[in-house]
């Protein structure tokens, strides 16, 4: 009896340095603070992640995988590394996707290192999700989405939602929805979250974090 490929997360990450980690939180926190909170929020990400898949977590990091904390990762929650490729959000989130169908990967979920309310019972609740649609989406509160999962490959699907897209405005869940009824494919969304791209957005931080106050 055949069996049901293990759920796997992928999490793009930059190595949080400052200057290159959550720069426009820069003139609310500095450089260094920006840096340290993008640390916590990937620290954070990959224990949730580890949470709901251990064993089957993927860092891919920028712009290399030699930072420190991404090592600490690795070996505190067994987690895998690899190196993001060039071009566009759109380009490199498509790479992790066909990389891992190659591989024979089965239901994958892809999420950011910044959302602090994406926790393990909401990656398990997008896991059980793709058990009945072929994808799920977790909307951001800014109009994007914070994670995307897909069960399997499908034709055409990776170039509607990645490629063309105008990334980092409130349009791209919408265009997305659009895309995805234009090609047949069904598709659950959870809850909106909040990623933390903006100083606007430090007030959605959890209590007691970094930043919060």
């Amino acid at each position: 009896m055949p069996t049901t490929p293990e759920l796997r997360i992928a999490i793009l990450a930059k190595a949080p340095l400052p200057g290159l980690a959550k720069t426009r939180l820069t003139p609310a926190l500095g450089a260094a603070g920006a840096a340290a909170l993008a640390e916590r929020m990937l620290r954070h990400a990959a224990a949730q992640a580890s949470g709901a898949a251990p064993g089957r977590v993927t860092l891919w990091t920028a712009p290399d995988a030699t930072h420190p904390v991404f090592t600490q990762l690795q070996l505190q929650h067994g987690l895998a590394l690899e190196v993001q490729p060039g071009g566009d959000l759109g380009a490199r989130m498509a790479h992790v996707f066909a990389t891992a169908f190659a591989a024979g990967a089965g239901p994958l979920l892809l999420m950011g290192s910044d959302i602090p309310a994406l926790d393990a019972a909401t990656l398990a609740r997008a896991a059980a999700s793709l058990q009945s649609r072929p994808a799920v989406f977790v909307p951001a509160l800014d109009g994007g989405y914070t994670l995307v999962g897909l069960r399997a490959p499908l034709p055409g699907l990776l170039a509607a939602l990645f490629e063309g897209m105008t990334w980092s405005t409130p349009q791209v869940m919408h265009q997305t929805r659009q895309r995805l009824a234009a090609l047949g494919v069904s598709h659950a969304e959870l809850p909106a979250l909040s990623d933390i791209d903006e100083p606007d957005d430090l007030a959605r931080l959890p209590p007691g974090w970094f930043g919060a106050g």
